[in-house]
Order: C-alpha cells, then structure tokens, then sequence
C-alpha cells in the first residue's frame, strides 16, 4: 500500500456563491458586449469596441461554463478527493458551497461499487441491487461535476454481507452471517492505497469471519482451547457470541487500517448449522437434553426413595425385609422415573 499519501484538508474554499454570482454576472456582461459590440459595427464603428469586443465576449460565451465545473455542494459528512491532471491535490471536507480549480478532478474508484449495506445509494441507477456486489468499471471523471457519485461518505456505515458457510473447530459446516459498522477515517488513503475500498473491506470481512469462525466449536465442547492459551475453556459460537463478534472486528480492523477505514462495531446477525447437518445435530441436542432430563430425574427419584424409606423406619410402621425393601425401591423408581401416571393395582389380602 502506498503509504507517502496523506490526506490533505482544502480549506478555505467556501465561496461557491461569490463565483457562481460572478460567473452569471460575466455571462451577462459577455451577451450584452456581443450584442453591443454588433450594434456598434453596424453602425460603421471600427477598433477594439467592435471586432475586438464582439471577439472576446464571443469567446467567453463558449467556454465561461468551465467556470462553473469548479462549483461544488457538499453536505454533512460528506467529502470529496480532488486531483489535478493526475496528481492529488487534497479533500473537500465539511458541508457547504466550494469553489476549487475547475480542471479538478473528482476520483472516487468505489463511486459505482454496490454492497449490500447502508449509503450505497445511486441517483443514476435506481434498480440497482444493494444486497449483491456489484463492481463496474468506471474511469475518472473529466471534470468535479462528473459528479455526486464521486463523493465520499464519512457517516457510519453498515456492511451485511451474505452468509458463509463455514467449519467450526470441530468441522462441522456452520452459516454465518456478520454485520460490520464501519466508517472512512483517511479519504486519500481509501481511494489511494487500495483499487476500491468498498469491495476490498468486503472482502476482509469474509476472510476474518473464515479466520475467526475455524476457532471456535459451534457449542461448549470439553477438551477445546479457543483463546490460544493452551488450556480448555468454554468459549464457543452460539455462546459466546460478544467475544467472536469483538475478535471478528480486530481481525478486520488490523487489515483494513492502511486503507483508511475503521471498524466501529460488528455483531453477529445470523448462526446456525447448515442445512445437511442441522437435522442430525437436532437429534443430537435433544438426545443430550433428554438424557440431562432423564439424569434429574433419577436423582429426584433416588432421594425420595431413601427419604421414604428413613421415615418409615422412624415411624417403625413395617418391617421391611432386604428383599421387600429392594421390591419396594423397584416399584418407587417406576413410579417416580416413568414417562406416564402409574395404574396402581390394590391387594386387598396380606403384605406377604
């Protein structure tokens, strides 16, 4: 990246209104000498207030437009790199009415580059799709008025790519998707040091996702270091998303600094297994939330086992054998572990 540029702030030029004044004030001083001038040679006048007059408000009318090409309206947060014949020359930055050297040149090489994300709005092409990336080649315009499109948004923006899919430490395939806020910190090093900075923030997003993801299981898993430590912690995708999220944006960021961007926030908009999978791993939560369930339900059982069978023994109310205790426990357990209500069946003769 060419890092001997830097940005360079035009100050001074807010007087867009005085020239565009002057210029129509010189318009019509150029008509009226025309006209005046004609009048004068028709009349039989000769010297400079004829042919010399009629010549240059002549030549004025045909090209005093260039006055204006110098005329430019920027709004809040808003800017605009200026080259002249090739070389930089400085940002128009702030909102107002600028006058700056007519022959400059608007150059914004990310102008027609359509993201899927906020302030990608083009006046020109109104059926443009935001949601698909869309690079178009297009040259530097001829002149500052080439236009609008050349300007530069230095609001926060947000970035949603489409989702990836991806394999988590374990290997499974993931979808992820990750919206990124960012905004233009160094406008000549966002048109400068990268061939476009929109698609070439694009593309890093999907890159650190990728990085990032790998590093992580999509759930608690035992036995997995996410943070490099070299010991076991508990951090995972579905999780511990705050910490992905936060990891996500300083990858991005260590890349994309040079280019004059900064990253102010990304967060996690969409994750969940992949299609081919997703059914399997279903089976897999709910086998594991079943045998969770199960667990406390024995435990459940087994201590109101004992607690019933330490009450009976202190009321002293039955002599229990080892073997009528054990069929008691038994049939306590399928009471207390069975999926449906126990039918009791009453013996209406002796215990034994």
């Amino acid at each position: 990246m060419n890092e001997n540029i830097k940005e360079k702030v035009i100050s001074g030029h807010k007087n867009g209104m005085t020239m565009l004044l002057v210029g129509i004030l010189l318009y019509a001083l150029a008509f009226g000498g025309v006209v005046f001038s004609a009048v004068y040679m028709e009349n039989g006048g000769t010297g400079f207030m004829g042919t010399g007059l009629f010549t240059i408000c002549l030549i004025y009318l045909c090209v005093g437009w260039l006055l204006f090409l110098g005329l430019e309206v920027l709004k809040p947060g808003e800017a605009l790199v200026l080259t002249l014949f090739g070389k930089y020359i400085g940002t128009l930055k702030g909102d107002g009415f600028f006058f700056v050297n007519p022959f400059a040149t608007a150059f914004n090489p990310a102008a027609d580059t359509k993201l899927g994300q906020s302030g990608d709005i083009s006046d020109g092409k109104k059926n443009a799709v935001a949601s698909a990336l869309t690079i178009q080649a297009t040259g530097t315009s001829s002149g500052i008025k080439a236009g609008s499109s050349k300007k530069i948004s230095l609001k926060v923006m947000t970035l949603s790519n489409s989702k990836q899919k991806v394999n988590d430490v374990l290997g499974n395939p993931v979808e992820i998707a990750v919206a990124v806020m960012w905004k233009v910190t160094d406008t000549a090093k966002a048109v400068f040091a990268v061939d476009n900075f929109k698609e070439y923030l694009s593309l890093q997003c999907d890159s650190a996702v990728r990085n990032v993801v790998k590093l992580y299981p999509y759930d608690i898993t035992e036995n997995v270091d996410t943070t490099g430590d070299g010991k076991a912690d508990d951090g995972s995708l579905r999780g511990s998303t705050e910490v992905v999220a936060n990891r996500i944006k300083d990858e991005i960021q260590s890349k994309v600094s040079d280019a004059g961007l900064e990253i102010v926030d990304a967060r996690i908009t969409y994750l969940a297994y992949a299609p081919e999978i997703a059914a399997a791993m279903l089976q897999r939560q709910q086998a594991s939330a079943v045998v969770d369930a199960r667990k406390l339900i024995v435990d459940g059982a087994v201590g109101m086992v004992e607690m019933a069978l330490e009450r009976l023994n202190e009321k002293q109310m039955v002599q229990l054998d080892e073997e009528r205790k054990a069929a008691m426990v038994s049939n306590l357990l399928v009471v207390l572990c069975g999926n449906h209500d126990a039918q009791p069946i009453v013996n209406s003769g002796s215990l034994y």
